[in-house]
């Protein structure tokens, strides 16, 4: 089962949140081969924060190296060659997949950018981040296509367009 937590801090626009990470969450695991963590008899966690620029500055520069703030950062507690035997022998029945964070201006700039809400884009980044806490990479083309092809996939069991698309005005 996955339970997904959602912080959100002030300036994001007051929505169910916690459901819109379940729904994310949910939507990109089914993507993956680890589709069956949704109905796995442990309870697999997600935290997700719904935080400001400066917060996820600080964390980029921290934690990668790089001194501006981006759109989502991803921090997997396990190794994803590790999850599913996690899952299966977990001592308490829980097993702490990892941690998201959003920065809210570089979302909310981004979203208009692409033509997007603010909900559709911070859906589309926890989707992505979730794919990150299970080991999915985008460094290179071939990387980048896989990942992007599950991000559409799942996306689209959630009635959200695919953010990829060039769009011309």
């Amino acid at each position: 089962m996955l339970d997904v937590a959602v912080q959100r801090e002030s300036g994001w626009p007051e929505l169910d949140w916690d459901m819109i990470g379940a729904n994310a969450a949910a939507a990109a695991v089914a993507q993956t081969p680890f589709g069956e963590l949704a109905k796995a008899d442990a309870v697999i966690e997600i935290a997700v924060r719904l935080t400001d620029n400066a917060e996820v500055h600080q964390l980029n520069a921290q934690y990668r190296g790089k001194d501006k703030p981006t759109n989502v950062l991803s921090f997997p507690m396990i190794e994803p060659d590790l999850i599913e035997a996690l899952t299966q022998n977990s001592d308490d029945g829980e097993v702490i997949l990892g941690d998201i964070v959003l920065a809210h201006g570089v979302c909310a700039a981004e979203a208009e950018e692409k033509g997007f809400t603010v909900q559709q884009h911070a859906t589309h980044l926890i989707v992505h981040g979730v794919l990150h806490l299970l080991g999915y990479d985008h460094q290179g083309d071939s990387e980048a296509e896989a990942m992007e092809s599950m991000e559409r996939a799942a996306l689209e069991t959630l009635g959200i367009p695919d953010p990829y698309l060039v769009r011309e005005d």
